[in-house]
């Protein structure tokens, strides 16, 4: 048999292909230009170079972008279409771009090839955000609400695959899809994923036998991703089925309550054990919610939360969903194949633990890293030796612009040269900061030459090992270890606080020490100043 399939790189995709090389036959899969060497890696990893063929083009292009000859080689393939925009952030011309005019250029595609048949993959996202009751496999046109781009987008691409196929065609409509049961992989963060970050916080905060009130919800339809592939792939292949539509979904969905315990329980974290009823909730009139979400006050507050849990405007607004996806058609061609959605109790440990070691936004891995730090205008003092050399290679590493200063110009221009040698960017400012007219004068320079800071770095200072009772004569040790520690770090930070203050964004950070908690002996100087940068920290 002959496959073509698009998305291959894809999450679903991904999973779709592992399934179809356990069968006979041979696969094409198409490609971006831009993702070949990463697909042709995977290929490679799998050890299915007799099996898999990688075909460049776009389906954003005519006919996909595929070449006259390659087309040939595609004449009766069976056509899985997976490439799309899976987002529900994504804005209008993204999706329409990928998910209407991509489909309609791969069911021309088909159509030109004499394919065997189109398999488009959907999503329940065709009812809309506010259909309320049952929503079944064999509806489509219910006058349903579409305001979002996402739901717009998905419906107009499965309306093209139903009106413009001149081939046969078989639909498929996963439910929310989330890491494989198997292993806990995923790719990125969604649909429950965005509570992970929340209970994370609360496990931390609080014992796990605390109880906490939370949402009751409705029904959750959340399918992990390798039963979506299997499905898919099984269905495929049956005979008979052309011109039908199947939900990929869990038959018995989880409440959002009970969707979030088990994850909390996965996490060790609170449960939700006091719940709002849902239908509390909708007594409260349209009109009445409207008036409140516009307040101005009621905004922010709901903004600056959103964005400190990192939850997106529009996956909360999903949370309401009334929608309840039959599947009986899909439950009737996986009879026998022992094909079933798992009960998220029995894997919801692998979902959290995969995303607590690979995706929590806040892990120190080299992709946050760079997330956080490319471009990134950063002053660091101290940076000729120990902490601060240590620091610099490693920002420079994960994409930071390092601004390099201390008192020896040799030994910056050192380390600029070994950042530069393994591909990084550093500026060399070579400064006294035990003066203060000169910290002054360097942060004016960087600002100048740089427009703006967005971490500084205070870690330059000086240690002094000596006693109270052998400094009766010696109070310049006092005022020296002061006036590098603190004054001068505090003269950098005024520097750099206006335009932090004016572009509402900005990142300080204090190197102190043990000391300011332990007080050892002989360390009064040493001690008092980096208290007293702390002190200073904590009122800032």
């Amino acid at each position: 048999m002959k496959y073509l399939v698009t998305g291959a790189t894809g999450f679903i995709g991904r999973h779709l292909v592992d399934q179809l090389l356990k069968r006979d036959g041979h696969i094409q899969v198409l490609v971006r230009a831009a993702s070949r060497e990463k697909m042709e890696a995977r290929i490679a990893l799998l050890g299915a170079q007799d099996r898999i063929n990688v075909v460049q083009g776009d389906i954003t292009r005519d006919h996909a972008g595929i070449a006259d000859a390659e087309r040939e080689r595609l004449h009766g393939a069976e056509v899985y279409h997976l490439a799309a925009v899976y987002d529900l952030e994504a804005d209008e011309q993204t999706n329409r771009l990928a998910n209407v005019e991509g489909t309609r250029n791969v069911v021309n595609l088909a159509n030109a090839v004499g394919a065997a048949r189109i398999h488009h993959i959907s999503s329940i996202a065709v009812a809309g955000g506010k259909w309320r009751g049952e929503f079944t496999e064999e509806m489509f046109e219910e006058g349903q609400d579409l305001g979002h781009p996402y739901y717009q987008t998905k419906y107009e691409a499965e309306k093209i695959v139903r009106e413009e196929a001149g081939v046969p065609f078989r639909v498929y409509r996963p439910g929310i899809v989330i890491g494989s049961s198997q292993t806990g992989e995923a790719d990125k963060i969604d649909g429950p994923y965005y509570g992970f970050k929340i209970m994370q916080r609360m496990r931390e905060s609080l014992p796990n036998w605390a109880p906490l009130i939370g949402p009751e919800g409705f029904a959750l339809n959340i399918v992990p991703v390798d039963f979506v592939a299997r499905s898919i792939d099984h269905i495929g292949h049956q005979e008979g089925l052309d011109g039908r539509t199947f939900h990929i979904v869990d038959p018995k969905p989880l409440s959002l309550g009970d969707t979030l315990n088990e994850f909390a329980r996965a996490g060790h974290a609170p449960e939700f054990t006091m719940r709002f009823d849902r239908r509390a909730t909708s007594m409260i009139p349209d009109d009445l919610r409207k008036a409140i979400g516009s307040i101005p006050a009621v905004q922010r507050l709901r903004d600056q939360v959103l964005e400190n849990i990192r939850i997106p405007q529009t996956a909360l607004e999903y949370m309401s969903n009334r929608a309840v996806f039959s599947a009986t058609e899909s439950q009737r061609a996986l009879e026998g194949s022992g094909i079933a959605c798992p009960h998220l109790r029995s894997y919801a440990w692998r979902i959290w633990d995969y995303w607590e070691r690979h995706l929590d936004p806040e892990l120190p891995n080299d992709r946050n890293l760079r997330a956080a730090l490319e471009g990134k205008v950063v002053v660091i003092t101290g940076a000729s030796s120990g902490i601060g050399e240590a620091s610099a290679k490693a920002l420079a590493r994960s994409g930071a612009q390092l601004m390099l200063v201390s008192r020896t110009k040799e030994k910056l221009d050192r380390l600029k040269g070994q950042i530069e040698a393994d591909g990084g960017r550093a500026w060399v400012y070579p400064t006294d900061l035990s003066d203060l007219d000169a910290c002054g004068a360097m942060i004016e320079q960087v600002l100048t030459d740089h427009g703006h800071v967005d971490i500084l770095i205070n870690n330059a200072g000086r240690s002094i090992r000596r006693s109270v009772e052998e400094s009766y004569d010696r109070f310049h040790d006092f005022q020296r270890t002061m006036q590098l520690n603190y004054f001068g770090a505090v003269k950098l930070i005024l520097g750099v606080l206006p335009s932090m203050v004016e572009r509402k964004r900005g990142h300080i950070i204090n190197i102190s020490s043990i000391g300011a908690q332990a007080y050892p002996p002989r360390f009064a100087a040493y001690v008092a100043s980096k208290s007293a940068l702390e002190g200073f920290s904590r009122c800032l």
